[in-house]
């Protein structure tokens, strides 16, 4: 570590950067940042850097406000969209309380403590996502809602299109900051893209998401539109998904992975699924944290609302990707429930800790579906046994709070702000009067 503390403090004295950004995130997954002078950043490895905890959503209760960030210099990046004026650097932070003891309530912990967990199991846990979002005109909008870019489809190539540029010059930055992109391309929605980040450990992916959406602002910003990541801004089209797929490794072994098995599919990644689909309501409240994202999970196009799994099925909850001949190591699963707009950390925790329970527990995996799951009537997925993902938010936190295993990854402090800060989003959208109902009902009734 002190290495890699001399490493960042040459770089920055050699690059001339002029402001250090300490990176965080609120329980909700908001981004936070402090800027420092170079000459503070030494301190700030030793000690770390106060702040009042009280201000920041969920962080602390208020009579114990004081918590100190500390850098975590393995994350120094330059950022590109400042360029050579001012050039500016950042690190992610790990947060502590006076004494030393790490936050309960910083997500990064909660991520790092159920990563820790697994390893004693023997797992390293790698998270590959596929991210959506939507790039619009402004972000106002009139009575039609918000104004996409284009009114392109999937895989679209858009000559000249803001797309394009935007996609090639958000790739680049990336690039830039070390996050390894494999696929961009335009998706479904008119103004949809996707950008899709290579397979890393779930810290350092957690990471790349929160700056991946840093990049993307900042790049809309500079070409003079809006990028959002909410889950459904458009009715009538597909909603943002993070699709992402998992696996565990032993060592440098896919513990996944089990040569002549259906799919080249292990006991353990077996059991790693059943345990996604037994505990995805109760985690859901977190992989689908907004009102909207249950817009997204109830209005088609791909995003799944029933709980059960295939091979290659992209109507259900979980997926086996296809093989690859001797490609024993990719053996993945991915899970489709997850919006562009969860915290990572705390998502990736939730679906790591239902894949292990799945595995201590030794849990059955029931058999797979292959239909269209979206196609079948609701008599005959009762009789498959595939039950319904949570249809609200308010649904969702139901299951939630009868959940030992979100209770136990998220500890105490973590778990009860999440259900009362959602808890306070459903009673605020309940209360409204939507334009639907005056619409549908002032002049009838």
């Amino acid at each position: 570590m002190d290495k890699q503390r001399d490493f960042v403090l040459r770089t920055i004295e050699e690059r001339g950067v002029k402001f250090v950004r300490l990176w965080f995130t609120d329980v909700i997954g908001t981004l936070k940042s402090v800027a420092i002078a170079p000459a503070e950043v030494e301190g700030a490895f030793t000690e770390g850097l106060g702040f009042d905890g009280s201000a920041i959503e969920g962080l602390t209760r208020s009579y114990e406000s004081d918590l100190l960030a500390h850098p975590d210099p393995t994350t120094f990046q330059t950022l590109p969209w400042r360029g050579e004026i001012d050039p500016t650097g950042r690190m992610f932070c790990d947060i502590t309380t006076p004494d030393g003891q790490p936050a309960v309530a910083d997500p990064r912990h909660v991520l790092k403590r159920t990563l820790a967990k697994a390893a004693d199991a023997g797992f390293t846990f790698y998270t590959h996502p596929e991210i959506e979002f939507y790039l619009l005109k402004s972000s106002s909008f009139g009575p039609d809602g918000p104004e996409p870019v284009d009114s392109a489809g999937y895989f679209d190539n858009v000559p000249g299109g803001t797309a394009h540029d935007f996609r090639r010059r958000s790739v680049r930055m990336l690039e830039d900051l070390g996050i390894s992109v494999e696929y961009s391309h335009h998706e479904g929605g008119p103004g949809q893209n996707e950008i899709d980040l290579r397979y890393a450990d779930a810290l350092a992916t957690a990471d790349n998401i929160m700056t991946f959406r840093t990049v993307v602002k900042e790049v809309a910003i500079e070409q003079g539109v809006y990028a959002t990541f909410m889950p459904k801004p458009l009715s009538g089209k597909p909603g943002s998904g993070m699709h992402t797929h998992m696996s565990l490794f032993e060592g440098d072994r896919n513990a996944f992975y089990e040569e002549g098995a259906q799919y080249q599919l292990s006991q353990t990644g077996r059991q790693f699924i059943a345990g996604l689909l037994t505990h995805a309501n109760e985690i859901a409240a977190v992989t689908n944290q907004f009102v909207n994202s249950y817009k997204r999970l109830w209005g088609g196009d791909e995003a799944p609302s029933f709980i059960c799994w295939g091979h290659n099925n992209r109507s259900a909850l979980v997926r086996v990707p296809m093989y690859k001949p001797n490609k024993g190591q990719s053996t993945r699963v991915e899970y489709r429930a997850l919006d562009s707009a969860a915290n990572p950390y705390l998502a990736f925790a939730l679906m790591l800790a239902a894949g292990l329970k799945g595995i201590e527990e030794g849990y059955e995996l029931p058999p797979e579906a292959e239909d269209n799951v979206w196609s079948l009537t609701d008599s005959e997925r009762r009789a498959l046994g595939y039950a319904q993902l949570p249809a609200s938010l308010d649904h969702a936190l139901e299951y939630m709070e009868d959940s030992e295993l979100v209770a136990e990854t998220l500890g105490e402090q973590v778990f009860n702000y999440v259900l009362l800060n959602k808890r306070r989003e459903w009673q605020e959208y309940r209360a409204q009067v939507t334009p639907f109902e005056l619409k549908s009902n002032l002049e009838m009734l």
